[in-house]
């Protein structure tokens, strides 16, 4: 996937900068062809001439040394990539490029740069969870840029937490999937999806029923269409408009989406289940509508039918993921439903946070997969965490 692509890394100065060093030499085994520019603290730790010698082209470091007459370099440069990555990213480059600030050949190339921007960042851990560090990076979001995020565990300050670079095989799997996406990543693959709310009803005119809008299930329904796959998206009431490319089954009470689910399963490679199903359901449906009284009035409840349960329990080689929404005990909560219900992978998210949640657009999720790794996300839109889950979704189903 990445024979002949065109990688430009932007190398920030931090300690993580070896890194680099081997996810150039790794790159240009790969075929691909890598330019780098290095800031003036980047150089503190390695040489230019080590990124030259790997990389087989010239280094650059300098906005105003031009080294070929005929071309304005940071101009050249950002036109010439495929993608653009810079790492480590420092809370420095974050902060200017999020301001717009161009004081070095690093900011002057990546406000010219008209293709994809990845951000790597690498610092340490207060520095990470700092205010303007965060509201930084959540601004070059909405200016469309990609983050690699950092992992967690030792880091060179002394500090054991979320900070460390990301590994260069890591970075070189997110390139190769974001290549193989302009090829259809998922072409062959058929998608399940549940998306909304159910509602269980009471009488002809009231039901039970939950907050959830669809949203992050129809994100996940259009970027897995336009990532190839044939989606079946089964969905609940919602004041959506399905993808038109999907096979699209309505469905209004939980046993309803039971059936449609277990149905299309056998179909489907990835089964993704978004969809906020009532966990409970009334014993009596009154055919007519219940009058007002004095007094109080009791609804007796019994449990339906635990849809992801049931699909664990039966899966063969699908990658099955689900989601917990939860407003506490996140962590526990999601290791829990991930063992319990023989899941792949798991995302969740907190609905007290800020940006997350029923109704919005964006979402703040931590994925959890099954071999025990965790992968947070920051704040960012519905069809990015839809996006960042089929990729994961994608290299699972690999490994199968």
């Amino acid at each position: 996937m990445l024979q002949g692509k065109k990688i430009l890394l932007c190398v920030t100065g931090g300690i993580a900068v070896y890194k680099m060093c081997a996810l150039t030499s790794k790159l240009t085994q790969k075929g691909a062809e890598v330019k780098v520019i290095m800031s003036d603290s980047a150089m503190q730790f390695v040489s230019p001439l080590t990124f030259k010698a790997l990389s087989k082209n010239e280094v650059y470091t300098d906005t105003f040394d031009e080294k070929d007459p005929k071309v304005i370099a940071h101009i050249d440069l950002a036109d010439w990539a495929d993608l653009i990555l810079v790492g480590p990213a420092t809370a420095n480059i974050i902060g200017k490029l999020a301001n717009g600030i161009a004081d070095n050949m690093i900011s002057t190339t990546l406000l010219a740069a008209t293709s994809d921007v990845w951000i790597a960042p690498a610092m340490n851990v207060h520095m990470y969870d700092h205010p303007a560090v965060q509201k930084n990076i959540e601004e070059l979001y909405k200016f469309g840029y990609r983050f690699i995020n950092p992992g967690e565990g030792y880091l060179a300050c002394g500090y054991v937490g979320k900070g460390r670079l990301e590994e260069p095989e890591k970075i070189i799997e997110h390139m190769e999937a974001h290549f193989l996406g302009e090829k259809k990543l998922l072409e062959g693959k058929t998608v399940l999806v549940t998306a909304g709310p159910t509602r269980e009803k009471i009488d002809p005119v009231r039901f039970i029923s939950n907050h959830s809008t669809g949203k992050m299930g129809y994100s996940v329904a259009k970027q897995a269409i336009k990532m190839g796959a044939k989606v079946i998206l089964v969905t609940g009431p919602t004041h959506l408009t399905p993808p038109k490319e999907a096979e699209v089954l309505h469905v209004e009470s939980a046993e309803e989406m039971y059936e449609k689910v277990m149905e299309n399963s056998s179909k489907a490679d990835i089964i993704v289940k978004t969809a906020a199903v009532s966990d409970y359901r009334p014993v009596l449906a009154h055919e007519h509508k219940v009058k007002k009284k004095d007094g109080t009035e009791f609804i007796e409840f019994t449990r339906t039918k635990d849809i992801l349960l049931e699909l664990g329990k039966q899966k063969t080689n699908q990658v099955l993921i689900g989601f917990a929404a939860e407003t506490q005990s996140v962590d526990q909560y999601a290791q829990e439903k991930l063992n319990k219900k023989n899941l792949d992978m798991i995302v969740a998210n907190n609905l007290t946070a800020e940006g997350a949640g029923f109704g919005t657009d964006t979402n703040l999720v931590t994925i959890y997969k099954r071999d025990g790794s965790k992968y947070e996300l920051p704040l960012m839109s519905k069809d990015e965490v839809a996006e960042n889950i089929l990729e994961q979704a994608y290299y699972m189903k690999e490994e199968i």
